[in-house]
C-alpha cells in the first residue's frame, strides 16, 4: 500500500479519503531538515501554502511520485525538480473559489456597512447608529483585476448584488 505524507493541515474529510487507499501520516509543522529526514518512506506529499518543497526535499523522496498542492498556487514547490525527477505535481485551483469569493464578498460588505467601526463603538459602550449608516452595494460599480477562478466568481455574485461590474 502507498504512503502518503500529508505536512500541511487539510480537511479531515480530505484525510479519511486518502485513508481508503493509502497509508496516511499527518507530520504538521515540519522543519525543512525533518521534512528530508521523513520524505525518503513515502510515495506521496501533501502540503498547502505552508511547506517549501525544495529540491533538497524532492530529491531526499526516492520513492516519491506525486506532490498534492491542496490549493492553487504551486509557487512553494520547487518545479523544475519535480519535473527532473518525474514527480507529479497536481493542484486544486479551483479548490477554494467560493471560500475566496465569500470572503471577498463578506469584506466588501464589511466596509460598505462600516461592520469593523459599528464593531468597535459598540464594544466600547456606545452605539452610533447614525455615523455608521454605510451604503447599498446596488448600482455600485466593482472593478475587477483578472477574471480567473476567483474574480469571475466575485463578478457574477456582485452581480447578484446589483452592482455594475467592469473588468
Amino acid at each position: 500500500m502507498a504512503r502518503v505524507l500529508v505536512a500541511d493541515p487539510i480537511a479531515e474529510a480530505g484525510i479519511l479519503r486518502l485513508r481508503e487507499r493509502a497509508e496516511v501520516d499527518v507530520h504538521l509543522r515540519q522543519s525543512p531538515a525533518q521534512l528530508r529526514e521523513r520524505i525518503p518512506e513515502y510515495e506521496a506529499l501533501v502540503v498547502r501554502s505552508e511547506t517549501r518543497v525544495t529540491a533538497e526535499v524532492i530529491e531526499a523522496g526516492k520513492r516519491l511520485r506525486v506532490i498534492g498542492r491542496a490549493g492553487a498556487g504551486v509557487d512553494n514547490i520547487d518545479m523544475a525538480a519535480a519535473t527532473r525527477l518525474g514527480v507529479l505535481v497536481v493542484n486544486a485551483p479551483s479548490g477554494n473559489t467560493v471560500a475566496a469569493t465569500e470572503h471577498t464578498l463578506a469584506l466588501m460588505l464589511a466596509l460598505a456597512r462600516h461592520v469593523p467601526q459599528a464593531d468597535q463603538a459598540v464594544k466600547a459602550g456606545r452605539w452610533e447608529r447614525a455615523r455608521f449608516v454605510g451604503t447599498e452595494l446596488r448600482d455600485k460599480v466593482l472593478g475587477v483585476i483578472g477574471l480567473g477562478n476567483i474574480g469571475s466568481e466575485v463578478a457574477r455574485r456582485a452581480q447578484a448584488f446589483g452592482m455594475q461590474v467592469i473588468a
